[in-house]
């Protein structure tokens, strides 16, 4: 029977397209960027075609982002021109435990992926032993019970082993190691933007605090005047017990919501404490009124594609991904053969001071290649697994996006609303104070009731704490939007 021959030039050609087969079936798929519906605009964004460009305090200039997440973010709280604010943010960046952990993982992510990337270089290795031993006289061919004296061994070795990354199990467990330790670096830069956020916006409460509780303080020494002068009217029998017993419920009813004010304060000065890394018995924050907000950073907004560029937790979400498209790419490589080369060499003696000769020498050298045969599916498991642990990275990685925007959106919304509130409260302000002013005059001329009066009383109080509430709220929802768009850039990064 003639056998069969291909013709000439086929067979290499076969083996190589075989080999290739192989290879594409174990390495890694291509990673793709999942496709978002990005939209053209912000819908809440209010702010003209060309953005404004602000100067911060420290002379840098806001701009619209160009670049990605990796470049260096700048100072942004210096645009609130607060010098307070600069050396909390300050102490909070040198001492905040959230911060020292999430500095920790990246050391720890960056040491993993070292790990990986030694699997690449020959691993070499050194042993000196002694070894004593007494064999028996049956395993010697000799007569039972025939003397055997022990006997000592001394060994000196270099070793050596390498694994050829025949089919990506290095290079994919590498890739993946690499995007771990990326995406704990933007993490670490998430949680600083977070923590320097929270502490502008703990910083502003505070203050915000503070000037509620001035403006409670007024209250009382109005109501503290009240008490007086319908005290000396009732003395005088001008009226009756009924406005001097009103006049002193309203004073201890605004001294109530002045303590009660005081105990926010605290607890919010205890937040702040712990943001700062300090016991909250060795921190105190001094009273300082939040009195304007005219001066608060305008925020250029940009498009919204840049958003995905800025924020460090839509980065870290990127390198989630791509982690989990290189372990694929792992889990197939288990499925074929893995070569492993080795090497000894030294040398070996009954005496140590000639274990070094070189009648002493042995060496060895082998190459091995294994592959599982029958693992009960085990292999093909995980490559399911690492499949479905990449749909789960991409469903993040949406989710993330898809909060981001939600964020910004409403951070915008928010500013745009307060600013209507603010207007309408100022002239509110102004009208309350005309028209306690008013009342207080028609009723020491006996023109009106003290029940009008206090009602108007009533009325500037309200309207004064609501415009200090919504200052706070400014301030703190301005912060917000910067934290949602990912921060700011330094001149370095324009």
């Amino acid at each position: 029977m003639k056998r069969m021959t291909l013709p000439q030039g086929l067979a290499p050609a076969l083996s190589a397209l075989t080999a290739a087969l192989l290879l594409s079936a174990c390495a890694a798929p291509e990673f793709k960027q999942p496709q978002m519906d990005v939209p053209a605009a912000y819908k809440e964004d209010q702010a003209p075609a060309t953005p404004l460009v602000q100067t911060a305090a420290d002379g840098s200039k806001w701009k619209q982002a160009k670049a990605a997440e990796a470049q260096p973010r700048g100072e942004w709280w210096l645009a609130f021109n607060d010098p307070a604010l600069n050396g909390l943010i300050g102490e909070a960046t040198k001492a905040n435990a959230n911060l020292a952990v999430a500095a920790a993982r990246v050391k720890q992510a960056r040491a993993i992926a070292g790990v990986a990337e030694a699997d690449r270089v020959p691993q070499i290795g050194v042993g000196v032993g002694a070894q004593r031993s007494r064999a028996s006289a049956q395993s010697l061919g000799l007569a039972q019970g025939s003397a055997v004296a022990p006997a000592t061994s001394y060994s000196a070795n270099l070793t050596a082993s390498y694994e050829v990354d025949l089919f990506g199990r290095v290079s994919s467990n590498v890739s993946a190691a690499r995007s771990d330790a990326a995406s704990v670096e933007a993490t670490y830069r998430s949680v600083l933007l977070a923590v320097q956020a929270d502490v502008a916006q703990t910083y502003f409460r505070l203050r915000a605090t503070d000037a509620e509780l001035e403006t409670l303080n007024r209250t009382v020494e109005l109501r503290q005047e009240n008490v007086k002068v319908n005290q000396r009217r009732f003395d005088l029998g001008d009226i009756g017990e009924f406005d001097l017993a009103r006049a002193k419920t309203e004073l201890a009813t605004s001294r109530a919501e002045a303590i009660g004010l005081q105990r926010q304060r605290v607890t919010t000065e205890h937040a702040l404490a712990v943001l700062l890394g300090k016991p909250a018995a060795a921190f105190t924050a001094g009273a300082s009124p939040l009195l304007d907000t005219a001066l608060l950073p305008t925020i250029p907004q940009g498009m919204p594609s840049t958003l995905l560029e800025r924020r460090p937790d839509i980065a870290a979400a990127q390198r989630t991904m791509e982690a989990a498209n290189a372990r694929i790419g792992l889990a197939r490589a288990a499925m074929f053969p893995a070569l492993t080369l080795n090497a000894n060499g030294g040398g070996v003696s009954d005496t140590f001071s000639d274990v070094f000769k070189w009648s002493s020498r042995s060496w060895l050298l082998g190459a091995l290649m294994s592959m599982p045969l029958i693992d009960g599916g085990r292999n093909k498991a995980n490559v399911a697994r690492s499949e479905a642990a990449l749909e789960e990275s991409v469903g993040s990685y949406r989710q993330s996006v898809l909060t981001a925007f939600a964020e910004v959106e409403d951070n915008l919304a928010g500013l745009r609303i307060l600013a209507g509130q603010t207007a309408q409260i100022d002239d509110a302000v102004v009208s309350a104070r005309r028209s306690a002013d008013l009342a207080q005059k028609l009723y020491t001329a006996g023109r009106s009731s003290y029940l009008d009066l206090l009602d108007a009383q009533r009325n500037l109080a309200s309207v004064e704490r609501s415009a200090v509430q919504l200052r706070g709220n400014r301030a703190v929802t301005t912060v917000a939007l910067i934290r949602s768009l990912g921060g700011g850039w330094d001149s370095a990064a324009q």
